[in-house]
């Protein structure tokens, strides 16, 4: 298991929810953050009907929760965040909502797309994975691969000036199976400060000792204290990469 740490130039975090990036992936953005990596978010939902609470509509629960996501955002210090207002609950990889991923990796052209595990059903004994995450990890692995790099797929968009692109690498978020552990002792405090800006979610539980101790069980064994973890798929080796990008000297 691979436990290195590499900092791209940029990373796009693509996932269903609000606060689905905070539970999953914000310990390592936040690392890359720090180093210099620009980030984009990009939320497929806006969590619209995740406020179970009497006379609270899909409007006023998307508005809180797209405020929520602008604040846990803004802790990371992720440069952008983008909100593409699918309908939450009822979210279905279409061609369409490919297509919207596609023009978003194009137009940020990230040298790494974080995404969420469309395999993943069972999760513990109480939990079944939401469909949701599901869907927006399988739209934002077929955005990816192949149609953002393929420029006669989605013509009109590379007529719109979204000339095609392949990102570097994949990061899916993983449970179980990851190739990849990723040391976030330096962010675990604020991978709990973004999450607790998920105000409408939290409600009256503190996800400390939850987030820690998910961290901790994930870095044992590899002298990490907390960790988050992912399968890597390497979309173009480093030779290719360097060739088409080469490093600007500062």
């Amino acid at each position: 298991m691979l436990s290195g740490f590499y900092t791209p130039e940029s990373a796009m975090a693509i996932t269903a929810h609000p606060d689905d990036i905070e539970f999953s992936c914000v310990g390592t953005l936040a690392r890359w953050i720090r180093a210099g990596t620009r980030v984009s978010y990009v939320l497929c939902t806006s969590g619209d009907v995740g406020i179970d609470e009497p006379g609270m509509t899909r409007e006023r629960a998307a508005e809180i929760r797209e405020a929520e996501a602008r604040e846990a955002a803004a802790i990371a210090g992720a440069q952008e965040i983008i909100f593409l207002r699918e309908p939450d609950g009822l979210l279905v990889p279409t061609l369409e909502l490919r297509k919207k991923l596609v023009r978003e990796i194009r137009r940020f052209r990230p040298e790494v797309v974080v995404a969420q595990d469309p395999t993943r059903v069972w999760a513990g004994e109480d939990y079944i994975n939401h469909p949701d995450h599901r869907a927006a990890g399988t739209a934002a692995l077929d955005a990816v691969f192949p149609a953002a790099g393929q420029p006669n797929l989605f013509e009109e968009l590379e007529a719109e000036g979204f000339k095609a692109y392949k990102p570097r690498k994949v990061y899916v978020s993983e449970w179980n199976g990851a190739d990849l552990y990723v040391n976030i002792e330096e962010t675990i405090d604020l991978k709990i400060k973004a999450l607790r800006a998920h105000k409408s979610q939290m409600k009256d539980w503190d996800p400390e000792p939850s987030i820690k101790e998910r961290a901790a069980t994930r870095g044992r064994g590899k002298e990490m204290a907390y960790a988050e973890s992912f399968r890597v798929v390497t979309l173009v080796d480093d030779e290719t990469w360097n060739k088409l990008h080469p490093p600007v000297e500062k």
